[in-house]
């Protein structure tokens, strides 16, 4: 099989750029989604008073959301709240969700932390060569077996794979996705998410409170998605890599760096 080459997102005459997004996980044992108000968030001073709303928000016992026409969503559920946001055109230390998380658990200081997680997300689109982004997974990561000839189409599959890193656990899930523009034609693409999961620890040995951990975990989002980047680069996309089995291609997604 041939490689997946990069080109067929990056370079193409109908070029449609990869599109990278943030979330950030904080599970509270005590959290409810009616606490997440537009007037809680800018009262206590975890979002900015000028921020605007998109469209009418969500806000019942069981599920909260609210979208800012900066790009940057808040959704609740029991036990959880996730900031997420968009990072195309924007520079790392520009992004909203950080700063906001930091804000939340400076203003609730209290809540019954359970832990955080930091999800980065890069989506490829392949709008020429629809069929190598199955291939890339079912062939190239998968292998070959009898598993594959079944049905009338072929297979479609992801992978999830769990690393553990020093400071916490990386989860890496690959998956075929679509990319839906309004007034378009649904855009076939890879979907590489990351989860880096922080877990809080009360024993003997961690003389620190939940927020103080919390605060800690939080400090390391930059190194998180700087190594997600790094990872889906030279571990999957670059066709120089060592492994014999081919690879997605040889194009860096992030200009400035070296693969």
């Amino acid at each position: 099989m041939t490689a997946l080459d990069t080109a067929s997102a990056t370079n193409s005459p109908s070029r449609t750029q990869f599109i990278e997004e943030i979330s950030l996980i904080i599970a509270a044992q005590d959290l409810t989604p009616t606490m997440m108000s537009q007037d809680f968030l800018k009262f206590s001073g975890i979002i900015p008073k000028e921020w605007e709303l998109s469209k009418q928000p969500v806000l019942n016992p069981n599920f909260a959301q609210l979208n800012f026409t900066n790009g940057v969503g808040v959704t609740a559920q029991p036990g959880n709240i996730t900031l997420s946001e968009s990072l195309n055109n924007k520079n790392p230390e520009d992004l909203a969700i950080p700063l906001v998380g930091g804000n939340y658990i400076e203003k609730l200081p209290h809540a019954e932390y359970m832990g955080l997680s930091f999800s980065p997300k890069i989506l490829l689109p392949f709008p020429d060569k629809p069929q190598l982004v199955r291939q890339y997974i079912t062939g190239n990561l998968l292998g070959s077996g009898s598993w594959k000839r079944i049905g009338k189409a072929p297979v479609q599959a992801g992978i999830n794979l769990m690393y553990y890193l020093e400071r916490c656990q990386l989860t890496i899930s690959i998956s075929e996705a679509k990319l839906q523009k309004p007034q378009e034609q649904a855009i076939t693409a890879i979907l590489f998410s990351g989860n880096f999961n922080y877990n809080v620890n009360l024993g003997q040995d961690q003389p620190t409170d939940r927020t103080t951990q919390l605060r800690t975990f939080l400090d390391n989002w930059r190194t998180d998605l700087d190594e997600f980047r790094e990872i889906v680069n030279q571990k999957f996309l670059d066709s120089g890599t060592t492994d014999s089995s081919p690879s997605i291609g040889e194009t860096s997604l992030f200009p400035g760096q070296t693969l």
